[in-house]
């Protein structure tokens, strides 16, 4: 069970030194209760403590990392239900699916589309995470062939698949080091497939016909000195899945059921033959609650939304996504060009960049940090008012950029433009429109 901010407070040194960046020990001890500070951050707690608070704030649901080096990724470690409650820890996993049955040449394609579907958004990369590599011939070379080829053209994490531990075994000779998923433990082979997970120190994945078999299995397994577990809970209608996602959620969270405390993957690649249908699937585990989904291909069409999604649903709810501040050029600007301005709020500035883009005008624009504020939140804030936007244009150095002085800002907060001239001596202020649709013609009359 988490701990209370005071229990947290009686466990730390009670310096209030402040060199954890907060002023006293019980603020700091709030803060970590609420998750919006970490223990590393005190120099002064004793080992002790550390060991009491690390045991006590482990969340319900395990973390579990697939992968080694910068291409790893973590899944687990969610502490509740809904993500309005605090947040979401660590995004769903997207795989898509490769077989030792499939034409050369379609392996390859999907790979080419895992390696090169990336997608920049906000400043952040959005892209797949693994490869799941599946072994249907049951041929133990064939399987190696397969997963020798996999990692020579991608250096994404790995999941290796088969009901079979010598099959997976062969597999590991080429990728140990790559630390990948393996797939899975049932009740007919749990004590060699943890002897082969504990052996090349990889997380392994349990398959069952019921939650109940579920829970013997990873109790095995953890008996066994495996710790990094991944569930599927073998359902593979839509209906059942989806329940097992929720019970298994709830289990782990709401009753502190440790059998079940383990991140999930789901496949919806095996639930339809309707690439759409699959994306709808899909979509749905990314939601509710799936530490990994497995696709049986990358369409653009499919994983773009699935990535969009997933950036939303697993963004912090009290932090609003933000782009970093600064001058960005649009369409190859020049002296001449056009000056707006407006926050950082991830959202305005994707609208806001996307109608100039639209307009083909080359302009300025200027992000400023309002703490991921929109517009009218950071005007009402203080955070977007005449003084502050003045400081931010005179720093940022738009004005070595542009021969004209002339700063547009954005049409809701046109009641700072005649603060905003009288900050900015010899600049002329112009309201832009309130609607980004209008941004394009607003653009295309403008004259400097």
């Amino acid at each position: 069970m988490a701990l209370t901010g005071i229990q947290i407070f009686k466990l730390l040194p009670k310096t209030n030194c402040g060199k954890c960046g907060i002023p006293t020990c019980l603020a700091f001890a709030m803060n970590l209760a609420a998750g919006k500070a970490e223990l590393a951050a005190c120099p002064f707690v004793s080992e002790e403590s550390k060991a009491q608070l690390a045991e006590a704030s482990a969340p319900p649901i395990r973390p579990v990392t697939i992968g080694m080096g910068t291409t790893a990724f973590k899944v687990g470690g969610e502490t509740v239900m809904f993500r309005h409650e605090k947040r979401f820890e660590n995004p769903t996993g997207i795989a898509v699916l490769v077989t030792d049955n499939m034409h050369e040449s379609e392996v390859y394609a999907r790979i080419e589309k895992f390696n090169k579907n990336i997608y920049i958004r906000v400043g952040l990369k959005l892209h797949a995470d693994a490869i799941a590599i599946k072994s249907e011939s049951g041929n133990p070379a064939k399987f190696e062939t397969l997963v020798e080829k996999v990692t020579k053209a991608t250096d994404g994490s790995l999941i290796l698949m088969s009901d079979k531990p010598e099959i997976l075994a062969a597999g590991l000779k080429i990728c140990a080091g790559r630390k990948p998923l393996l797939y899975a433990a049932t009740k007919a082979n749990a004590e060699q497939m943890a002897k082969l997970a504990k052996e090349n120190s990889c997380p392994l994945a349990v398959k069952g016909a019921n939650l109940e078999e579920i829970a013997e299995l990873t109790g095995i397994v953890n008996k066994a000195g495996i710790n990094d577990i991944v569930i599927d809970s073998g359902a593979r209608t839509v209906k059942q899945a989806f329940q097992d996602e929720i019970v298994i959620r709830g289990a782990a969270l709401q009753k502190k059921f440790k059998p079940l405390g383990y991140p999930t993957i789901a496949f919806p690649c095996e639930m339809t033959n309707n690439p759409l249908k699959e994306a709808l699937i899909a979509s749905m585990f990314v939601s509710k609650y799936a530490g990994i989904i497995v696709l049986s291909d990358l369409k653009g069409e499919v994983l773009f939304p699935l990535l969009v999604e997933r950036l939303n649903i697993f963004t912090d709810p009290q932090r609003p996504l933000a782009t970093t501040p600064g001058i960005y050029e649009i369409n190859n600007p020049n002296e001449n060009s056009p000056v707006l301005i407006t926050t950082n709020f991830s959202l305005t500035y994707f609208i806001v960049s996307g109608e100039i883009e639209t307009s083909k005008v080359p302009s300025y624009l200027l992000i400023m940090d309002t703490e991921g504020l929109s517009v009218l939140t950071a005007w009402a804030a203080g955070k977007f008012g005449a003084d502050l936007m003045s400081a931010f244009v005179k720093k940022s150095g738009i004005a070595d950029k542009v021969k004209h002085h002339k700063l547009i800002i954005p049409g809701y907060s046109a009641s700072e433009s005649g603060g905003l001239e009288e900050e900015l001596k010899g600049w002329e202020i112009l309201v832009g429109p309130r609607e980004g649709s209008h941004i394009p013609a607003y653009l295309r009359s403008f004259k400097n």
